[in-house]
């Protein structure tokens, strides 16, 4: 009769651990931190982080130029070149 009453109360103290260990939040830690790990990625990854505050333009290129080359990048979504037979190339008669 003792052993089974034993038995009882370990499994209820069991049960009543579990229970209260799930209660228990770890989300404190994890909201504070929250972020952080990609913002540490995207400092990893910034070559220079001043960038921004450079007011030097860019020398090389004029505004006609830079005018053309953007209008031909938005042309080649519109009209794309025609696909290259890559099984072709080198052969006689082939561009």
């Amino acid at each position: 009769m003792k052993t089974i009453q034993t038995l009882i109360r370990a499994s209820l103290c069991a049960a009543a651990s579990v229970t209260l260990g799930g209660c228990l939040t770890s989300t404190p830690h994890w909201d504070a931190t929250f972020g952080s790990s990609v913002q540490q990625i995207k400092e990893m990854q910034t070559l220079n982080p001043n960038a921004g505050m450079n007011t030097d333009p860019v020398a090389g290129v004029d505004g006609v130029t830079a005018s053309a080359i953007q209008k031909n990048y938005a042309k080649s979504f519109t009209a794309p070149p025609p696909p290259v037979n890559v099984f072709a190339v080198g052969l006689p008669g082939s561009n």
